[in-house]
């Protein structure tokens, strides 16, 4: 199978059906596209990346911002037999230089806007080299098996460093346990997703299912004031939305929501961050709608949930999808164990599952030790109640969680030892109200007295995408560590 194909076709959706709408502010539709044109795009970008020089399984980086390039791109990649390395437009010079050396990337695919390090002009296909990938005569889909690569994510890793996330062409069948056990999917649905193209929460249920099903996805492109979303929500007849929790909660507290509010939409859609049930109730209480949680990763998407057919329980994250392979495991001398009902555990997914990737890219070992026999351990920490629900007990290491993105401690860390004054340094999340954590960096300054969080805050800047920056900054005099000199972090947030 291939991927794109599986999405644009597995429906049968008539081609003159809209695929994809692209609306501006006040929810003004800029850009529709049919399944018929999307489709002939998406393979004309393929033949003209094979006319580059492209072999099968060559990486290509996107660097391309919030525009309808971006999907193009990246299916039109899929589609010819290549392998898309989705980036955010937030990263830094450094930080693609970063992804661009690991992941080999053959080409880069640059809107002329989006930061590149210099020197890497052999590599570009840059604003006029992407007009012509979407004339190119289209071709076929390529000729890609279950197992073959298809698109590489990065995502924070406790080295510090990103790493690659490689999943397979079957990662696609893997989304229809979502249609049934999450989303509430049909033909007829308008999913209006708030996050950027380049995010793989929309790659994903922003674009493939829409499109697998034959739907019409809606993206947003203008500001993004949490009081804009009421009216593209009404004026764009979304039926859907799907969004991160503190969305939700700055569209409630900013916004002037009631029961009549944006008519058209049936329930909404969170992942990305813990649903609290204080959230849960407000909304349903301001919008009289339902609101259906998903647990996933970049390693295996999303599999735990709440929908239509399982009833929210506040607080709970829900339960595995139809057909996925989730238990909460502990280890004992005869292996992975299920725990009891009620008891605590590590949160592990079967290899067998579809969507699960094929293993991080070029890291044999952190592959192997992802795995516990047959289970692959995610990390999460969980217990199962009596009633199958799946209820979030916090990480089993240290990554935090800002906006939907999981980042590493270690590698906001590593940034600011960098900086004259630092010390030393430690950063952990810090949860500053019920629901809201903010990344928060402890420094043991070299000289206190000149500790400046205004000099810190542009100095992050320089080195992180936004989204990995601290948004607190704390002087102490030395960090609590265990007897081994390990950071402890627990304490930092107690103390702080």
């Amino acid at each position: 199978m291939n991927l794109a194909e599986f999405c644009l076709t597995h429906a049968n959706a008539d081609l003159s059906t809209t695929a994809l709408e692209v609306v501006g502010p006040g929810g003004a539709v800029e850009e529709s596209w049919t399944y018929g044109e999307l489709t002939k795009a998406v393979l004309s970008v393929a033949t003209g990346l094979g006319n580059h020089g492209l072999q099968k399984g060559d990486r290509v980086l996107l660097r391309i911002g919030h525009s309808s390039d971006f999907p193009l791109m990246y299916f039109g990649a899929i589609a010819g037999g290549f392998v898309p390395v989705p980036t955010s437009d937030q990263l830094t010079v450094g930080e693609v230089a970063g992804l661009l050396k690991d992941s080999g990337a053959s080409r880069v695919l640059h809107d002329g806007s989006s930061p590149v390090p210099e020197g890497i002009g052999d590599l570009l296909l840059g604003p006029g080299e992407i007009g012509d990938l979407k004339t190119a005569e289209p071709g076929k889909f390529a000729a890609t098996d279950d197992n073959d690569p298809a698109f590489l994510i990065y995502t924070s890793g406790t080295s510090g460093s990103p790493k690659g996330v490689l999943h397979a062409h079957r990662s696609a069948t893997a989304r229809l346990a979502a249609h049934v056990g999450w989303i509430g999917l049909t033909s007829t649905d308008r999913l209006l997703h708030s996050g950027a193209f380049n995010w793989s929460y929309t790659l994903t249920v922003g674009l493939m299912d829409p499109w697998i099903k034959g739907a019409t996805s809606v993206i947003y492109k203008g500001p993004r004031e949490p009081d804009v979303w009421p009216q593209i929500l009404t004026a764009s007849k979304a039926t859907l939305f799907a969004a991160v929790p503190s969305l939700y909660r700055r569209i409630l507290k900013y916004g002037d929501i009631s029961r009549t509010s944006f008519p058209a939409l049936r329930h909404g859609l969170t992942a990305g961050e813990g649903l609290s049930a204080e959230l849960y109730a407000l909304w349903q209480e301001r919008t009289g709608r339902e609101l259906y949680e998903a647990l996933g990763m970049s390693e295996v998407s999303t599999y735990l949930s709440s929908g239509p057919d399982v009833p929210v329980k506040p607080g709970a994250t829900g339960k595995p999808q139809p057909g996925r392979k989730a238990a909460v495991l502990k280890e004992t001398n005869d292996g992975m164990v299920e725990t009891e009902a009620g008891g605590t555990g590590l949160l592990c997914v079967h290899r067998d599952e579809p969507g699960l990737m094929l293993g991080y890219w070029q890291r044999p070992s952190e592959t192997r030790a992802a795995f516990k026999g047959p289970w692959f351990v995610t990390g999460d920490r969980m217990r199962r109640d009596g009633d199958g629900y799946f209820w979030y007990e916090g990480r089993a290491d240290d990554l935090m969680n800002a906006f939907g993105y999981r980042v590493a401690p270690e590698e906001v860390e590593r940034v600011l030892l960098n900086h004259p004054n630092v010390q030393d340094v430690a950063v952990t999340e810090k949860e500053v109200r019920p629901g809201v954590s903010l990344i928060a960096a402890f420094i043991v300054a070299n000289d206190p007295e000149q500790f400046d969080e205004d000099d810190l805050t542009s100095f992050a800047a320089e080195y992180l995408a936004d989204y990995k920056r601290p948004r607190i900054y704390k002087s102490l005099q030395q960090l609590p560590r265990t007897r081994t000199g390990k950071v402890r972090r627990k304490a930092l947030v107690a103390d702080g």
